[in-house]
């Protein structure tokens, strides 16, 4: 066999399957970064290592998990919608608790952002529009201040105390359509609370909302799935459970990729084939291509390219 026989057999190098989530993700960033480091940086990034221990133990805390650091910046995933909101909300009284003993000068402010999406996972981190919107939510927000979508909001208004303002429609950098945006509403530090069932000082500091056992186990044996009808009966045996706005955000994405055409399947040697002639405007290549792989991935394609070239 020739080497060039050799080479054609050999398996042509295929990229690795992208793993695909539903999380909730929450965005954080330090409000004027830049100006502290200018004026102070030995005390400035003193201080975000400060703040930065104590976000990370109230993300560990509430069951999340940091995907991603970049200078003053942190993004975390949860699977619950109650635990990054809760955890939002303790990480901007606890900051705001630490800057307020501090004086005027002494602290750090952050603004978050929390969002439900579909991300793409590599490496452990995650990306995808899900994590760029909670990023642009967590830049409409005021400084020490806390800002949802509405996937998020909708499902955490039902379980939690909390007051929200809608701060409606809203155009962000590199998101083609509006998010809707609603921000958690504080007064001197503590977020305000609804007149009805609100809970105690004490309420506020205890351990983070967990799921039943058996909803958990329920999830987490679909969260991966395609199938529209297992997240449909996750909705219909938990209308209000932990998962909810997950679900709900799942099966808006299913349904939209219902849509798009499915790539064929096809042998390493045959997709190399065709990935040398697809642009061709030769419709004696696209023959060849036919005469070789009768019944190939391509073959429709190819058919319709020498009735159009031909």
């Amino acid at each position: 066999m020739s080497h060039d026989s050799k080479d054609l057999m050999e398996p042509v190098p295929t990229s690795p399957r992208i793993e695909r989530k539903l999380v909730v993700i929450l965005a954080a960033d330090v409000v004027r970064f830049s100006s502290h480091m200018e004026h102070d940086e030995e005390r400035t990034l003193q201080l975000l290592t400060e703040r930065r221990k104590l976000i990370d133990e109230l993300i560990e805390a509430h069951a999340g998990r940091i995907t991603g650091t970049a200078g003053d910046s942190v993004v975390a995933e949860f699977a619950s919608a109650v635990n990054a909101v809760d955890c939002a909300v303790k990480i901007q009284r606890n900051i705001m608790r630490v800057n307020a003993k501090e004086g005027e000068h002494g602290g750090l402010s952050f603004r978050i952002g929390v969002n439900v999406g579909d991300v793409m996972v590599k490496d452990a981190d995650i990306f995808g529009d899900g994590v760029n919107v909670a990023a642009r939510l967590e830049s409409l927000s005021e400084p020490d201040g806390v800002c949802l979508s509405r996937g998020v909001h909708e499902y955490v208004r039902k379980l939690t105390s909390y007051v929200f303002a809608d701060l409606g429609e809203q155009y962000v950098k590199n998101i083609e359509q509006p998010v809707r945006a609603y921000r958690i509403v504080f007064e001197d530090g503590e977020p305000v609370m609804s007149e009805e069932d609100e809970p105690s000082q004490e309420a506020l500091d205890v351990e983070p909302h967990e799921p039943p056992e058996y909803e958990l186990a329920f999830w987490e044996s679909i969260r991966d799935s395609d199938v529209v009808a297992e997240f449909e009966a996750y909705l219909d045996k938990y209308p209000e459970g932990a998962f909810a706005a997950l679900a709900a955000e799942r099966l808006r994405a299913l349904s939209e990729k219902k849509d798009e055409p499915e790539l064929p399947e096809a042998d390493p040697v045959e997709l190399a084939y065709w990935e040398s002639i697809k642009d061709s405007e030769n419709a004696a290549m696209f023959q060849t291509y036919l005469e070789t792989y009768a019944e190939g991935a391509f073959a429709a394609i190819a058919r319709l390219k020498v009735a159009q070239l031909g």
